[in-house]
């Protein structure tokens, strides 16, 4: 048998990248994965690791297309046929499932076709899924295309957490409602941390932090969310790396009559030039770090701030929650910002919530707990593996 067989080859296409993994979902084995950037752009890079071998090179890749297809040779040359190695799905992130989708779903036409009339609830990230779908399926197309929704964890958030307030009839005719997102990270890391404390998920409850450039919190009760911090898009919730998060919806009207900026310069402003970087310029927490560490008041500011939207967070949710077992960090920021962590639960004992300082500042891609052992909360460090969890929903959809 091939070493390939069953394997599931994980797409995660973006505006301008797409990224791809061949994964055995059995026992999670990396078989090759790689990044293309800048599609459609001058420039245009790929980087593809397999055997032990990383190679990278720049190219024109003028569409999705293309990528997929240098990297189906990237495949060739280290040995592996992807049309021939028995691979048992693959598997698509898509960002926004709408109403529609919040299971893996296996694509067809029909599939397409609603996955583009729900694009304007993602207008900056459904397309560029579908393209990766589309892709795929030219490349192979006697493989099973599976789309993973990253709305599906959030699909059955509790009324109150889901709805907004706003006019019922305006609101179901537009598909208004608060959707969460990351969902994929936050259900395969609270899955995690209940292997990892050998507990039964329906007897914890966990707040999980997915702090990366895109971040948001999620409260989860016996294994099902009750609440989560991005809403009917991801711009709700959280400081993040470019985006605002949470603002009055009054700013943006006052934007538009005083400042006479129209709706797409409001768009723009609040999700690529908001957050840290409108904050300070940057979006890199080590060179925010740096700028710290100089004196730099604008980089302290937007840490302060960031830490402060991180901890209303954890607040409400704790009393949401009514008794927390476990907090963990998972993504970039949250797996290798010791800083954060440290400032995010500072002051907490008497909640329960000590951190042991050597734990958190040690660096590792392991699973780890960095509360101290007196700690009534666990507190964790859990890498997320979204790739990983796609691959498992797209083998066990397809193997019925």
């Amino acid at each position: 048998m091939s070493p390939t067989s069953g394997a599931v080859l994980v797409f995660n296409a973006g505006s301008s990248s797409l990224k791809y993994q061949l994964v055995q979902p059995a026992d999670g084995t990396v078989l090759a994965e790689g990044i293309a950037e800048r599609i459609g752009d001058t420039g245009s890079s790929m980087t593809h690791e397999q055997n032990g071998e990383t190679v990278t090179e720049t190219l024109q890749l003028d569409d999705h297309l293309a990528a997929v297809r240098r990297a189906e040779r990237f495949f060739a040359d280290n040995g592996t046929d992807l049309a021939d190695a028995g691979l048992s799905a693959v598997g698509h992130r898509v960002v926004h499932g709408g109403r529609s989708f919040y299971e893996p779903t296996v694509v067809t036409p029909e599939v397409i076709s609603e996955i583009e009339r729900i694009s304007p609830l993602a207008p900056l990230h459904n397309p560029a899924n579908l393209v990766g779908i589309l892709a795929a399926q030219e490349l192979l197309p006697d493989v099973p295309s599976v789309a993973i929704f990253d709305t599906a964890f959030f699909h059955g958030l509790p009324d109150a957490s889901a709805t907004y307030a706003i006019d019922r009839a305006v609101a179901d005719e537009h598909a208004i409602r608060r959707y969460g997102f990351h969902g994929t990270s936050h259900e395969y890391v609270s899955g995690r941390v209940a292997e990892f404390l050998d507990r039964d998920p329906a007897s914890l409850n966990q707040i999980v932090l997915h702090l990366g450039n895109g971040a948001s919190a999620s409260a989860i009760a016996g294994g099902q969310p009750i609440d989560t911090s991005m809403g009917m898009t991801p711009l709700e919730g959280l400081v993040m790396g470019t985006r605002s998060g949470d603002i009055d919806p009054g700013l943006v009207l006052h934007l538009n009559r005083v400042a006479n900026l129209s709706v797409g310069e409001i768009d723009t402003l609040l999700n690529k030039r908001s957050g840290l970087r409108g904050l300070c310029g940057e979006n890199d927490f080590r060179a925010i770090t740096e700028l710290m560490e100089s004196g730099d008041d604008a980089a302290r500011r937007a840490f302060d701030v960031y830490i402060h939207r991180l901890r209303r967070y954890l607040g409400a949710y704790a009393f949401a929650l009514g008794r927390v077992d476990a907090i963990t960090f998972t993504a970039g920021v949250g797996e290798n910002s010791a800083v954060v962590r440290c400032c995010a639960l500072a002051g907490l004992e008497g909640f329960g919530i000590v951190v042991d300082e050597e734990r958190n500042a040690v660096r590792s891609k392991a699973a780890r707990r960095i509360s101290a052992d007196g700690s009534a909360v666990e507190v964790l460090v859990v890498p997320t593996n979204e790739e990983l969890a796609i691959a498992r929903q797209s083998a066990a959809v397809v193997g019925g």
